[in-house]
Parts: C-alpha cells; structure tokens; sequence
C-alpha cells in the first residue's frame, strides 16, 4: 500500500458576524465552525489569526457584534508522511469517534527517533486510512495517550479531531481511570499505599526519569494483591497523573523496581533463580481504563485480562517452581 499522510488544512476566508449569534469571539466562532475544535479556535484567535477587516486583532473574551467582519485563518499543517502497518489489532471498541485498543508488549505507540515502521500509528492508518485524527504532534495523530514499548494493555485513539480535544482534557483533568497490575520485587511491608514524589528527567542519564524535587507532580495509589515466596509481588496500581514511566520510577524508588525492568533497577544476573527463564520485558499491563464518551457523555470501561507471558509468570510463582 502506498504511504499515506493528512494533507495540510487550510481555511482562510471573510467571516461576518450573523444575526442573533453576538457574543464572545471564542463562543462565536466555535458555534459557527463546530468541526473545528475550541482549542484550535481560541489558540487562532490569540496568535493573531482571527482580525477585523482593519487588521486589529481580538482576544477570545472580545464581544462580537452583528454584521462585523473578519478574517479568519484556523489551517493547520499537514501530519507527515507514514507508511501503512498491516497488522491484527486487538480492538475492543470502535465507533466513529474513538477506538479502543489493546496494546501487545513490544510495540511503539507512535514514530521517533530509533523507530521503524511498525508503530501503533502505522498499523492505525492501515486499519481506518480516512479516518484517523489530524491534531496531536505530527507524528502522533489521535495519539491521546502513551503506553512504554513493553508495557502491554489499553490505549484510547481518537479518530475526530472534537473527540481528540474531549478526551486530552479528562486525562489533564484527571477524570479518566487508568488501573495497572505490575510484578515488583521484594516483599511490600505494608498492604497499600500512595507514592507521592515528583517526577522529572534524569540530572545525568536524559533518557531516563527520576524523583527529583522540580518535578512534576506524580501520584500513584497501589494495593498489594498477591505475595509469593520469590519475594516478588503482584501490585494493583491507579495512576491519578501520566508522567512519563511514573509506576516503574515510583515503585524503584521504593526499592520495589518491576519484574524485567533493568532501566530502573531490576538486575537480571541476580534473579535468574528465581525463574524458569528471565522476563524479556517489564512486567506491566494496563488493565482497565474508563472515561466518558467525547459525544454521548456517557461513562465507558474496558478491561483488558493480563497477558500470556505475565499470567504465565504469575502461575509459575505461585506454583514455587
């Protein structure tokens, strides 16, 4: 199939004020213009791009009366080129708003540097071409959200630009529930807890984060399901903040890195007794996510069941071997 991008959006013309819709810029023209979403209507409006016929520029809070003209600029760039991904997506839900999708352990969510053409964007583009979501960083379009490579589990995609803008505001809100389970090591001394530190980019390895006291805000609420006997447990984490790596930096800080992880602590040299055969991954899947509809407004959840390679490894502690 031949490679695929969004041409650039381009809409530029003479507005003037109908009758009976007077009121502040920003409701105006996003009454006026519903496929554009308020966000790229207010962010126009305070770049300069929305203006009177005598050049002056408004603010979003300005009064527009009837029958005032302007011009309008609310283009937006074209989404580089991808090469479409064939590849079998587990879907568990999709309308023409969103999609919901179950990410394998492995996959890159979106391009960048060191990538190929095998990302969750990719394959998107191959299972719905026309629809897909322009808005979000160029190489990230419907891209809400991020899962790490390994790290399986749900994922939400926008396919509408309205939606897109819908649902990054409930996660900058913190409405949306995102619940994990991950295998740490050590024995946890108590049976919950909330980690609380801050989180920000590593002061030496850039590619890495840490808790540092400038960070950004992090909160993760964790309660322990299952202790084995390896002096590994099986934890049930809700993320209230998506900072990036914010469960596998919370839990090695506290001295419990996850199963697999030997970015944040887990050495794999000291553990190999402990199973049959060394995890080749961290050991995290994000099992539920639940948010309200961009359109209807009404609450949906989905759970995802943990996958072969971590269930297998949770029965093999549980059976002592």
């Amino acid at each position: 199939m031949l490679g695929m991008s969004f041409q650039a959006v381009i809409q530029m013309f003479e507005f003037v004020i109908p009758h009976g819709s007077e009121g502040r810029a920003d409701k105006v023209l996003a009454n006026a213009f519903p496929e554009t979403s308020r966000t790229l209507i207010k962010r126009a409006i305070e770049n300069g791009n929305v203006c009177r016929k005598d050049g002056s520029n408004i603010e979003p809070k300005t009064k527009l009366l009837a029958g005032e003209i302007f011009y309008v600029n609310l283009s937006r760039p074209a989404v580089k080129q991808f090469d479409p991904f064939r590849f079998d997506l587990d879907i568990f839900y999709e309308d023409e708003d969103l999609l919901v999708i179950n990410k394998p352990s492995g996959m890159v969510v979106h391009p960048g540097d060191g990538t190929d053409g095998r990302t969750l964007v990719h394959a998107l583009l191959h299972h719905c071409p026309d629809q897909m979501c322009p808005v979000g960083a160029p190489e990230r379009p419907g891209i809400v959200h991020r899962l790490d490579k390994e790290t399986s589990g749900l994922m939400v995609v926008a396919k509408k630009e309205p939606a897109y803008h819908n649902l990054v505001k409930q996660f900058s809100d913190r409405e949306v529930l995102k619940r994990y389970k991950a295998l740490v090591m050590g024995k946890m001394k108590i049976h919950a807890g909330t980690f609380n530190e801050s989180i920000g980019r590593h002061p030496k390895v850039r590619v890495k984060m840490s808790v540092v006291s400038n960070g950004k805000p992090a909160i993760t609420e964790w309660r322990l399901l299952e202790s084995f006997k390896q002096k590994i447990c099986l934890v049930d984490c809700e993320i209230k903040t998506g900072r990036t790596h914010q469960i596998r930096v919370h839990f090695s800080h506290a001295g419990h890195p996850l199963v697999g992880d030997e970015t944040y602590g887990y050495k794999a040299g000291r553990h190999k007794n402990k199973f049959k055969n060394n995890p080749e991954r961290v050991m995290l899947h994000a099992e539920v996510l639940s948010f309200l509809h961009p359109s209807s407004g009404k609450k949906i959840t989905f759970k995802a069941h943990l996958p072969d390679d971590m269930s297998n490894l949770i029965e093999e502690l549980k059976s002592g071997e």
